[in-house]
């Protein structure tokens, strides 16, 4: 009779794509002890890798069968929820099993054991001190050090000595003679010890907040699986829906989950939940240490914490039973992974909500144009509106400053006269800014500084990007023409780069405005852990007038003290070679106009831009997202892109740009055969063509994109290209990646 019990194990084998897993016999030493969830360390070929355990069994279904050899963790590493989830991420976005599940469970395979705490507790009662000082009358040291841990039960060594004014030896000598206990005490490391729990007037609700709250708290109660699209204006008291709405969940027995875009958002929300709930919330981002994250990550998993707050990655925190998930800000990119598996934190919210039968709120000022048609009518998501700000605060006015005329009448610099004069009135009324830079564009733009004209792609109203052979090239189509010296619309010889940097941009507001106190935030100061909050604090409370930033800057910061928002190069994401550019544009203006006006003093927003008559723009300057939406929608519908098609792109990179794009051509031959065999009438596929970054980090790129209106049949196509080549490298030194639903073209 077999008596042995074998695991099915997913293996840890760099380079090796495939799903399938391996069987192993559990050896006699280890039975009761390997369990699904383990990871074990195994034999592979002539290697020993770990892997996972997603099976058990009392069959044997291959001949030979070699054994665990042992258990790398006792603790159990992931649930079957979790696995499912895992296999879900791999599935769409065509990646390894084990690659997925390694996402999944991160913080749970950095475990970092905290050291332990020795804490010191007095053996002597209270009752018995008396008798004890008799006793120790003459050891004044040993007395006054008893006497300070009475008093402050629980401190280490070094605090008591230092709290009674005694060397270590006298405690040491205590704790040898019985007469201070020592234990050692685990902590569990909070990265925000500094917000705690606090009593709160109740906040009164508008009608739009009560209206909002109710719809999705009669969903929670509901039981049933539901998406709302909370629209609402900057200032409109989005946050404080969420946080409604979480109460009614945690009610309920259930579990929360809230994402923020940012993590120089997440001070500020954190300091929002905390003082609502309390250790009731965990909190997850990058910048924590691993042992934080591993410890946030346990309290989770054993239900202490069922509140979670987090960025992107915080959509596969261990929540049991998600009754209700918040995505803030859903539009923004920085939802979508960009190494594999590369999901978005949208999509991933919407398996999950859909699996635990549970409520999901998509909140935004400014909905992605995806995320708004599913709202429309008809459509599967549940639109809220709030359009109005709360206490009765209108929305700031908004400047367009059209930067040709600037250039025509002689000034050549980042600001313009009207918002240096700004600035000057700001200061002098002790009033703050925010300086915002659009920097999320390629300095090898092409723009006319004289009629404002941006060369475009003929085939795919893309711009084109200028490379330093003095060509202009499309990263679509590959599509390529000579740079003109001058400009073709206008004749003006004023044609050259665009792009200008925030170092810049505050070293000339230094010289323009002497004595202004500027604070830059962007990537370089907030490379510490706890820059944002230490930046975002001291100009919070007035430590700054100006603050410059990119992104960072432009969402979700609540700042009463800011009347003035400047844009410098509005065009810069304009004129970007993608598809969703103008959407971007507006988004990011809108979003920035919202910082300004939400104290007790009205708000101004002044926009430098060399298109003042794009509909973006136009469209962010009066505050209009449905003037822009359907302008961007018509735009979008004629070109065949996202929403009305999905997307799928494949790059190719290495250190050798013909091996780089031999490889490409013939993947797109292959890939082209499988298009063809699966009605390629259907799907659009251009390229190969150089990636818009066509170098990084010493890599050359090259890319080729699919797209179709028919998903079934885009999918069906490239699921049998990655299943034809196991998402091998195409070649020697070179890698491949598959981008489902690309949010950058770059």
């Amino acid at each position: 009779m077999n008596n042995h019990l074998y695991a099915d194990v997913l293996v840890e084998v760099p380079g090796l794509q495939t799903d399938r897993t391996y069987q192993y016999r559990v050896p006699q030493k280890l039975a009761g002890s390997v369990q699904f969830g383990n990871r074990v360390k195994v034999s592979f070929g002539k290697q020993r890798v770990t892997g996972f355990v997603v099976g058990l069994s009392e069959q044997k279904t291959v001949a030979r069968v070699k054994e665990i050899i042992g258990l790398v963790d006792e603790s159990l590493l992931f649930r079957e929820d979790q696995l499912a989830l895992a296999k879900w991420l791999a599935d769409y976005y065509l990646c390894s099993t084990v690659k997925a599940l390694q996402s999944v469970i991160a913080p749970a395979l950095k475990k970092t054991s905290a050291r332990p705490v020795v804490r010191l507790y007095s053996n002597v009662e209270p009752g018995q001190l008396p008798e004890v000082q008799k006793q120790m009358a003459r050891s004044p040291k040993r007395l006054a050090a008893l006497e300070a841990a009475l008093r402050h039960p629980g401190l280490n060594k070094r605090e008591l000595a230092a709290l009674a004014g005694v060397s270590l030896y006298v405690v040491n000598q205590l704790c040898t003679g019985g007469i201070l206990r020592v234990e050692a005490d685990l902590p569990v490391r909070d990265p925000y010890p500094q917000y705690k729990i606090t009593d709160q007037a109740r906040v009164r609700l508008t009608g739009e907040q009560s209206l909002a709250v109710q719809d999705i708290a009669a969903a929670v109660h509901q039981g049933g699986h539901r998406v709302f699209m909370l629209h609402g204006v900057t200032g409109s008291g989005k946050t404080e829906v969420y946080l409604r709405c979480i109460e009614q969940v945690l009610r309920a027995g259930r579990q929360a989950v809230t994402l923020v875009p940012e993590i120089s958002l997440t001070p500020q929300m954190v300091r929002l939940y905390k003082a609502r709930f309390g250790r009731d919330v965990a909190v997850l981002h990058s910048r924590m240490s691993d042992g934080e994250r591993c410890d946030e990550w346990s309290r989770i998993e054993n239900g202490s914490a069922p509140v979670v707050l987090g960025v992107r990655s915080a959509i596969l925190a261990p929540v049991s039973d998600p009754g209700l998930i918040i995505i803030d800000e859903e539009h923004e990119p920085s939802y979508k992974q960009d190494e594999a598996p590369r999901y978005h934190a949208r999509a991933v919210a919407l398996f999950r909500a859909r699996k635990s039968r549970g409520v999901l709120v998509l909140g935004s000022a400014t909905p992605s144009l995806e995320s708004y048609c599913r709202a429309l009518p008809g459509g599967a998501y549940n639109l809220i509106n709030m359009p109005n700000r709360i206490n009765g605060k209108g929305m700031p006015s908004v400047q367009l400053v059209d930067m040709r005329r600037e250039v025509q009448s002689g000034n050549s610099g980042i600001f313009s006269l009207t918002l240096l004069q700004k600035l000057r009135e700001k200061l002098h009324n002790n009033e703050q800014t925010i300086i915002f830079l659009n920097r999320r564009g390629f300095k090898t733009l092409v723009v006319c500084r004289e009629c404002g004209l941006v060369l475009k792609c003929p085939r795919c109203d893309i711009s084109l990007t200028y490379h330093t052979d003095g060509r202009l090239r499309c990263h679509y189509c590959n599509y390529r023409v000579q740079a003109p010296k001058r400009c073709p619309d206008c004749g003006g010889s004023q044609v050259g780069y665009f792009g200008t940097g925030t170092q810049r941009v505050e070293m000339e507001l230094a010289a323009a405005l002497p004595g202004a106190r500027i604070l830059r935030m962007d990537a370089d100061t907030t490379a510490r852990k706890g820059s944002h909050e230490q930046i975002l604090g001291l100009f919070g409370n007035g430590g700054a007038d100006i603050l410059v930033g990119t992104q960072m800057v432009a969402k979700g910061l609540d700042l009463p003290g800011v009347t003035l928002v400047g844009v410098v190069n509005a065009d810069s994401t304009l004129h970007m070679p993608d598809f969703r550019a103008g959407e971007r544009t507006f988004q990011l203006l809108a979003q920035v106009a919202g910082r300004t006006g939400r104290g007790d003093k009205p708000g101004e927003v002044l926009i430098q831009t060399h298109t003042p008559e794009h509909y973006a723009v136009r469209a962010a300057s009066r505050h209009n997202y449905q003037a822009f939406f359907q302008s961007e929608i018509a735009v979008r519908k004629e070109m065949g892109y996202p929403p009305f098609a999905k997307m799928v792109r494949l790059l190719v990179y290495g250190k050798d740009d013909t091996a780089v794009q031999e490889a490409a051509e013939k993947i797109y031959t292959r890939l082209n055969g499988f298009v063809q065999e699966q009605d390629g009438g259907k799907i659009m596929i251009v390229g190969p063509a150089p990636a818009p970054l066509p170098r990084l980090k010493e890599d050359y790129r090259w890319h080729i994109i699919l797209w179709s209106a028919d998903y079934r049949q885009l999918r069906l196509a490239v699921k049998r290209f990655w299943l034809a080549t196991g998402g091998a490298a195409p070649g020697k030194a070179l890698k491949m990646s598959i981008d489902v639903d690309p949010m950058y073209i770059t």
